[in-house]
């Protein structure tokens, strides 16, 4: 190998060290490298003249923190679509280089516009962040992730800016912090890198302790709501036979009412109401359907113990004759509590089949695949003695302008249903935990979360957890909420959109700047070539 070959080489480390920076700095590791973890990255697009180069290093970026940080997948892929292991590894091969493309993007517009306008180092720099963050944000991800979370995750105080800019504008921020540590790290100016390094250190220290201040300015409670969790941890094959009609259901019913009787064993205090997780009950509920021996055996459990039931379970939608995944609140007569809530945001091949509507043959493909009819979206409220609960199912707490949505309603905190028995114990149920958690840090209002597998727990107002259950066990608890009757707005619920308009400025400034330096060169050019 020659020399030139060997420093090649060598420099192609560039992006997998990045790679690994960015995998490494997420849930469920602290985030040790979120300031700088781009930089290698850059510093290699920075010395590039292909725009193939540029976009095969910014894919094997993505590829190698895709790999790290959601392996996950691989298991989902043996679980729910029961493939072997070895068909499932390369399936999360696929995934890994298909699902953050932002990254590659970013890099594909950088060298265009680099291109066209010549922008000096500096400016160059900024570009690949904004551009960055602006395709992080817009392009679809399977799992809507960022680079706020993890802050959040790792219990930094500057997460409280969130109330603010959102976790995507945390993102935002710790993508745009890699300009000055890629300037202070390439910079030869003694004096320049210690004034970056001490810019760095005092914004970093600013934010966290402007972290605690916004903390102690979130609104003391007014109010309690006490709530029973149950987590029944039923496996996935059971789930599946219960939901195609193949047995299961009675010891799945069994599994949740055992783990709701230990918890109210011990309990010396009436609860307000108990809570089970997403299809814990393994039939369906809702007004206008003939008694069957689920619900009879629901009503006498409830009525024995007097006790109301927020839980999910299947309904219908009449009018399509589908079913949906619901959320209901059954009081202690067994009663439903109308309205209920259905799920809107389905999970594609497992509760609909992408592009059916148009390909019906497709349905023919993948008959086992569910059917079901979407909701109406973040409408409604469930109401029970005064509560007001914005509810969500599963992923829909990924999505800041659901729970905006609720939250403009008036909801006094958020009751959130999951099964993540899906994707292992290791990584996702805690990512998928702090990305829903989050919620109630940007709209400063309880996230009430009980899930099938685990982690079910409850995040305060004020970013707190108060306990979290055991992956993978039956489990119960109960806690003492405290809440808001009339939360506060939050600046970032009013000002959703002020973080990416900025960028979207900053852009489009750049471009103008570039433009207008672009078109006084032409013309210096053509007067000197007239002069000539």
């Amino acid at each position: 190998m020659t020399q030139h070959s060997f420093r090649a080489l060598l420099l192609w480390g560039l992006p997998v060290l990045s790679g690994v920076l960015i995998g490494t700095s997420y849930i469920p590791f602290p985030p040790w490298a979120s300031l700088f973890a781009f930089v290698p990255l850059w510093i290699f697009w920075r010395d590039q003249t292909s725009l193939s180069r540029v976009f095969l290093s910014g894919l094997v970026t993505s590829f190698v923190f895709t790999l790290i940080g959601f392996n996950w997948v691989t298991y989902v892929l043996h679980e729910f679509a029961h493939l072997d292991w070895w068909v499932a590894g390369i399936g999360m091969l696929l995934f890994a280089f298909l699902a953050h493309l932002f990254v590659p993007l970013a890099g594909i517009f950088w060298w265009l516009l680099q291109r066209r306008y010549r922008f000096q180092p500096q400016l160059s720099l900024l570009m690949m962040a904004v551009l960055t963050i602006l395709l992080e944000a817009t392009i679809p991800m399977l799992f809507d992730w960022n680079f706020g979370y993890a802050w959040y995750g790792a219990g930094l105080p500057l997460y409280h800016w969130a109330e603010v800019v959102g976790f995507q504008g945390l993102s935002a921020l710790t993508i745009l912090t890699n300009v000055l540590t890629t300037r202070l790290l390439t910079e030869r100016g003694v004096l320049l890198r210690g004034g970056l390094a001490a810019t760095l250190a005092f914004g970093f220290l600013v934010f966290n302790l402007s972290g605690l201040w916004l903390q102690g300015r979130v609104p003391v409670p007014d109010a309690k709501v006490r709530v029973l969790m149950a987590q029944g941890n039923v496996g996935n094959a059971e789930k599946m036979a219960a939901e195609l009609g193949r047995g299961y259901q009675d010891g799945i019913l069994k599994a949740f009412m055992a783990a709701t009787d230990q918890a109210l064993k011990n309990n010396t205090q009436p609860v307000d109401f108990a809570m089970w997780p997403e299809t814990a009950f393994p039939a369906i509920l809702g007004e206008g359907l003939r008694p069957d021996r689920y619900r009879v055996a629901l009503t006498e459990f409830l009525r024995q113990r007097q006790l109301t039931l927020l839980t999910g379970a299947y309904g219908v939608d009449f009018p399509s004759g589908r079913l949906t995944n619901s959320l209901f609140v059954v009081n202690p007569e067994g009663q439903v509590v109308e309205p209920h809530y259905s799920k809107t945001i389905l999970l594609a091949l497992g509760e609909y089949i992408p592009g059916e509507d148009w390909f019906p043959v497709i349905r023919e493909w993948l008959p086992q695949t569910g059917l079901f009819a979407r909701g109406q979206g973040p409408t409604t409220l469930l109401q029970w003695q005064g509560f007001k609960m914005g509810p969500q199912i599963c992923y829909e707490s990924l999505f800041p302008w659901f729970s905006r949505e609720l939250s403009n309603r008036g909801a006094q905190f958020i009751v959130n249903v999951t099964n993540d028995s899906w994707y292992g114990d290791w990584q996702e149920p805690w990512q998928h935990m702090v990305m829903t958690l989050a919620r109630g840090v940007e709209f400063r209002r309880p996230v009430l979360r009980v899930t099938n597998t685990g982690i079910s727990t409850v995040g305060l107002a004020s970013g707190e957890r108060m306990g979290e259950s055991p992956v993978h066990e039956v489990w119960a608890g109960i806690f003492d909420v405290p809440y808001l009757h009339k939360p506060p707005v939050t600046f970032y619920q009013k000002v959703p959109y002020l973080m990416p308009a900025l960028f979207w400025s900053t852009l489009l400034g750049l471009i103008l700047y570039g433009e207008r330096r672009r078109q006084k060169g032409a013309m210096d050019r053509r007067a000197s070539s007239g002069a000539l």
